[in-house]
């Protein structure tokens, strides 16, 4: 997760960062940072997915984790279902992001997952880890954003 927010510093604006690491040996093989504004799907988790296929082709999913500062959105999450990318954990919440001021659609990384449940079935989808640095991170982006 503390390779999540360094990713995350670089756009203090929106502070999204995310890494994809082997579930076993810890191995970095991702990672992604917010570029929205160039793109509008290019949030972290996407980016760090994109640069995972590139590096490694769309496969071996199943045998990594994505770390993310924020609660993965309903896109980013649907992307990760039907990757098969069934170990998630994140920093602030959902329903944190939008007190901060950034416009979130009002659904859970666990309600899009469980939307998916005929094909996807997570091993691990864990929030509030490092919340209190991430939660910082958003609030100190919501008055650059002002």
């Amino acid at each position: 997760m503390h390779l999540a927010v360094e990713q995350a510093e670089t756009n203090p604006a929106y502070p999204f960062g995310a890494v994809i690491v082997d579930t076993v040996s810890g191995e970095v093989l991702a990672s992604g940072v917010n570029g929205s504004k160039d793109n509008p799907v290019l949030h972290g988790e996407m980016a760090a997915m994109n640069d995972y296929v590139r590096r490694h082709g769309n496969h071996g999913w199943a045998d990594t984790t994505l770390y993310t500062t924020g609660e993965p959105c309903s896109m980013c999450m649907s992307a990760m279902a039907w990757a098969n990318l069934r170990r998630v954990v994140w920093g602030s919440s959902i329903d944190e992001l939008r007190r901060t001021g950034l416009g979130q659609i009002a659904l859970s990384a666990r309600e899009v997952a469980d939307s998916a449940r005929s094909f996807y079935t997570p091993e691990l989808l864990l929030g509030g880890v490092l919340a209190d640095c991430t939660d910082r991170l958003f609030q100190e982006a919501q008055r650059l954003r002002q």
